[in-house]
């Protein structure tokens, strides 16, 4: 894959935000060739850190705060190292693997080789049914030189650049190994002696031909793998359409969809996409959003509702207008997360990237140990030669390279396909280790739209004077409390106006000026601290707390100082589904706890509805917004002092094959926490967690902080999201641990003769295919 190399972040010339750099690279073949550019960008000037992935063939620089030069020239530069250490960067342009390429695309080289090798292997094919069909020796040098040295051009020039870095890469070992088979096969056959006439010595040219093709042939079924590896971004890309209908003043005109401004109103008909992030205007429809959110079925929209671009227009004709274009889009930023995710790379590459680094030149002195030891032996130059052919033949380290890539590719781009975004391989890597789930309760494990239940008023007061002043103080808030005190206003047909002056008190409540009279609205703690007497409603405010309202208060500012004017009781329902979430996350050993900024009596009432038990310590009640962080943290230490059973008391972070070392929260004594939230207040404890899920219906702040954005409001989004990361880790452990093994049992048995360099070349190509293929099994996940 080859990525669009574009600037995220415009470099300053002066210190400000660190700037970054995407560039698409193309020539790399193993995991050597990644160390080798890391390197090279690492020691251009200004640059802090460079990440290459092989799977997407892609690089991510980041500079450091300040870096001398304009964007121009720090890509200039990044270009030029890369150039520098043997590969191509990609221009600017159209992403060549989100062609809709053919699937037998680049085949021709692959095709040509076997056209040339065949008749080479057809003398092998004919001893084994007795048969001697040797070609001539000048017809076996006509064949194979071919193959050598203009198919294989691309393994001498990669290789060459590698060399001149004192480095090695997979080029290098196929460019020395078959050289060192052709070379070997001239020479036997120009010192081969003449009598007999017509005897024809053996010859090793198929050796040096099929191997080049067979290594041609196994790249080129890894591009087909990694097209399909990357469908889910080439999926979400077809979702924006060419054109768009734009209604101006000469009426319905069809203009280009990179013309269309904000402010903009489009028609969409029914059965059509639509092409940006917009509301409804006139008319209504269903919307099918199952691409981007993975729900099945569509949803109702009508005037004033929000669309997605990308979504599907059902059957009503509609008039948007349009609120984001570009990369504002949802659908733009979906794509970046993928993208992103399916770049970056996990912590237990880290590892691979050592091993790689000493690999090749390891491999090329146990190749020559190879050749000095079947020398000593007596075997003979030819014998001993080839069997040092069959080393660097079979030690390629293609699949070591591919094995963690290519399952990141898959795991995020089908958990992109069931709504749920990982944002870095790092989250995606954690989150299968995940104990303890912490869920913000409010519009995450309930539908987030409370209703107001009951108006208590203090004897004397006016039931809608003061309903009509306190919407008027809430009418610029976006709590939920506040939408729905504004919404029983309106059911009551009272005028909403603004409100003279207000204050906002975080965890609080809010206090506002109406008529010249302030008003104080919040909760019942808040009250407590300012000294407001309850009075005659304090057995009233028990009672609904028991019940599992949500309770606040109305207070004014009088003569004497604050009084009492009024209860409030709210009510919301569970989501749909979170209780059936919650016990399947229990049924997994993951203790599931409740975060809510209610008193106990409603967080308590709620839990139980939802299948909590507060005695368990699953509740935690009273917690205000700037303390969540602080409560994750206290989940992670275990000292939450709830009595859940550590079924993982020392959770450990797996090594590549396996093998575990203490993670961090092991080290600490304490439990991999993920935190669930969708809101502002919860970003802190979304980014405090070891996993941060945001739900993808709640505050952009919240989707900045998290590790994984859950597309639509569904808590079973959250067993899920573990689940592929479990299977994908599990992936990653299956391919590690093959091409470890692969190269641990191949190198000893080609250093002993029994891998001749042909069976060496194709089990080297069936190892890197092998990889993909086992990676891409985890498109077959459902939910």
């Amino acid at each position: 894959m080859n990525t669009t190399s574009t600037i995220t972040t415009p470099p300053p010339t002066v210190p400000g935000p660190a700037p970054s750099l995407t560039l698409g690279i193309s020539g790399m073949t193993c995991a050597s060739c990644v160390g080798r550019v890391e390197r090279a960008l690492r020691k251009v000037p200004g640059v802090q850190d460079a990440t290459v992935n092989l799977a997407t063939e892609s690089a991510h620089v980041d500079f450091a705060p300040g870096a001398h030069g304009d964007a121009a020239s720090l890509e200039a530069q990044v270009r030029r190292a890369v150039r520098n250490a043997g590969y191509e960067p990609r221009a600017a342009g159209q992403d060549e693997a989100l062609e809709d390429a053919s699937p037998w695309a680049g085949f021709w080289p692959v095709g040509i080789g076997l056209l040339l090798s065949a008749p080479l292997v057809l003398p092998m094919v004919g001893d084994l049914f007795g048969q001697h069909w040797m070609l001539p020796a000048w017809l076996q040098f006509v064949l194979a030189t071919p193959v050598q040295f203009i198919l294989g051009a691309r393994f001498y020039k990669a290789g060459w650049h590698a060399a001149k870095a004192l480095s090695g890469n997979m080029d290098l070992l196929v460019a020395l190994g078959t050289s060192a088979g052709w070379g070997l096969s001239v020479w036997l056959w120009l010192t081969a002696p003449t009598d007999p006439p017509g005897h024809a010595p053996h010859l090793y040219f198929e050796a040096s031909a099929v191997v080049v093709t067979l290594v041609l042939l196994g790249k080129w079924l890894e591009a087909r793998a990694k097209r399909q590896t990357t469908a889910a971004i080439r999926a979400l890309h077809a979702l924006r359409p060419d054109v768009v209908h734009l209604l101006s003043r000469q009426g319905e005109v069809d203009v280009p969809v990179a013309e269309v401004l904000a402010g903009d109103r489009l028609v969409v008909r029914p059965g059509e996409r639509i092409p940006v992030d917009g509301r409804v205007q006139e008319g209504h429809t269903q919307v099918d959003e199952s691409m981007l959110t993975g729900e099945p079925l569509p949803v109702a929209r009508d005037v004033g509702d929000p669309l997605t671009g990308g979504s599907i227009n059902g059957d009503g004709r509609i008039v948007m207008e349009v609120t984001a274009v570009g990369s504002e889009t949802v659908l733009a930023r979906i794509i970046r997360l993928v993208e992103d995710a399916q770049a970056a790379k996990a912590p237990i590459q880290r590892l691979v990237d050592e091993v790689s680094a000493v690999f090749v030149p390891v491999v090329l002195m146990v190749a020559l140990a190879t050749l000095l030891g079947w020398l000593w032996v007596g075997a003979g130059v030819e014998a001993a030669l080839i069997h040092a052919v069959a080393v660097m033949v079979i030690a390629c380290p293609c699949a070591l390279g591919l094995a963690t890539p290519a399952a990141i590719m898959a795991g995020t781009g089908v958990a992109a396909r069931h709504g749920i975004l990982i944002k870095d391989a790092q989250a995606l890597e954690r989150a299968h280790k995940v104990d303890t789930v912490a869920f913000d309760k409010t519009g995450t494990l309930t539908a987030g739209r409370p209703r107001l239940t009951a108006l208590e008023m203090v004897p004397g007061a006016d039931e809608l004077q003061v309903l009509q002043a306190v919407a008027a103080v809430q009418s610029g808030s976006e709590h939920p409390l506040a939408r729905a005190v504004v919404a029983a206003a309106q059911e009551r047909a009272l005028t909403v106006g603004a409100p003279d002056a207000v204050r906002a008190v975080p965890g609080r409540g809010t206090e506002g000026e109406v008529a010249a009279q302030s008003y104080l609205v919040g909760s019942l703690r808040w009250m407590q601290e300012l000294g407001v007497d309850l009075g005659p409603l304090a057995a009233r405010a028990e009672a609904l707390q028991r019940e599992g309202a949500t309770v606040s208060a109305v207070a004014m500012r009088v003569t004497q100082g604050l009084q009492l004017r009024a209860l409030m009781a709210f009510g919301d329902e569970p989501k749909p589904g979170a209780r059936e979430a919650l016990a399947a996350l229990k049924a997994r050993g993951i203790r599931t706890v409740m975060v809510s900024g209610d008193n106990r009596g409603a967080a308590e009432a709620m839990a139980r509805r939802l299948g909590l038990d507060p005695a368990a310590g699953e509740v935690m009640a009273e917690v205000l917004p700037g303390d969540k962080a602080a409560k994750v943290v206290a989940l992670q230490q275990g000292s939450d002092g709830g009595r859940h059973e550590r079924r993982r008391a020392a959770p450990r972070r797996e090594g590549p094959l396996g093998g575990q070392r203490p993670s961090a929260a092991a080290e600490r004594g304490g439990h991999i926490v993920a935190m669930v939230g969708d809101g502002v207040n919860d970003a802190p404890a979304l980014a405090a967690a070891d996993v941060g899920m945001a739900m993808g219906n709640g505050t952009d702040v919240a989707m900045h902080a998290a590790g994984i954005t859950l597309m639509r409001g569904d808590p079973m989004l959250v067993a899920a999201a573990l689940d592929v990361s479990h299977r994908t880790v599990l992936k990653i452990r299956q391919n590690l641990f093959w091409a470890f093994a692969y190269n641990v049992a191949g190198i000893p048995l080609a250093a002993l003769g029994y891998l001749s360099p042909v069976v060496a070349g194709a089990a080297m190509a069936l190892s890197s295919v092998s990889v993909m293929a086992n990676a891409l099994l985890l498109k077959r996940w459902r939910m």
